[in-house]
């Protein structure tokens, strides 16, 4: 059987999935979205690792090779719906919230509006986008207002607007959990950088490997079934009261040896995703992530 790795390209985390899935007995191959369509056939399996690129609209165009794909009697893991519902963060902040699962209370913001309800310090931040950019906190209403000011000149904002999010104060750090099928088969502590208050890596943020309690496993696991991802990062803040916080799901997640602690989390990841296989194909699309744009 072959599983193919889609992807606009070899990934260290891309590349050390295809090896264990060679290890693990499938014909692995890394694909780019337009050599899927010609070399799988139906009883193939595909996982999306597609990331959104910055256009203005910020989808993906492999999204509509997926779809094919999957009409073709190709298993797709991590389809288009799962990707885009995980790389627009409105959309999975309004899922997340349908689910009852706990995230910062979430408005989003266009030309001309303000975020009603919400009270400084606010954090603004794209739709779309990665590794903390364009991600700002407003301690104060002033701020706020010159944030998106700021933002007024921005072509993604004017298309797509951004989202204004409760700030929720935390213990230092937060934590990213990798889901594979159903199962948590990895988890790093990541640190922010001395003066930064986001934790992302490319920003100077260190990460530790950790073991993650019990309570962060299963919120990991019940924030993935909410997309019905097949893979995907789940970070989350602990609180000051002792509880947790979701606040971004990524299914395009980069994820090294580092993220478990004493095995292969490559290994298990697809030993995860294998089981994955022998459960029915998703047949139809949650409601609270049917439409794409606001």
């Amino acid at each position: 059987m072959v599983l193919a790795f889609i992807a606009h390209g070899a990934t260290g985390t891309t590349g050390a999935l295809a090896r264990s899935a060679a290890f693990a007995g499938f014909e692995a191959v890394v694909l780019q979205p337009e050599e899927a369509l010609g070399r799988l056939e139906p009883g193939d399996v595909a996982l999306g690792r597609l990331d959104v690129l910055p256009s203005l609209d910020g989808v993906e165009p492999g999204l509509g090779v997926l779809g094919e794909l999957e009409t073709r009697g190709v298993r797709v893991l991590n389809p288009p719906s799962v990707l885009l519902a995980a790389h627009d963060k409105l959309l999975t902040a309004r899922a997340l919230a349908g689910a009852g699962i706990p995230h910062p209370v979430t408005r989003f913001v266009a030309r001309k509006s303000s975020p009603l309800g919400l009270d400084p310090p606010l954090v603004v931040k794209p739709r779309f986008g990665s590794w903390g950019r364009d991600v700002a906190l407003c301690r104060d209403g002033p701020e706020l207002e010159r944030t998106l000011a700021r933002l007024a000149g921005r072509a993604w904002f004017r298309s797509q607007g951004a989202l204004v999010q409760e700030f929720v104060p935390t213990l230092g750090y937060d934590l990213r959990l990798i889901v594979a099928g159903s199962e948590v088969v990895g988890a790093v502590e990541r640190v922010p950088a001395s003066g930064e208050w986001r934790s992302n890596v490319a920003l100077g943020g260190r990460r530790r490997p950790v073991d993650p309690p019990e309570h962060a496993r299963q919120l990991a696991l019940a924030a993935a079934g909410v997309l019905d991802a097949d893979l995907v990062g789940v970070d989350m803040l602990p609180t000051l009261d002792g509880g947790l916080v979701v606040l971004e799901l990524n299914a395009a997640v980069d994820f090294t040896g580092e993220y478990s602690l004493g095995r292969d989390v490559f290994a298990d990841a697809i030993a995860a995703l294998t089981a994955r296989l022998y459960t029915p194909a998703r047949e139809a699309v949650q409601d609270a992530i049917a439409v794409p744009f606001a």
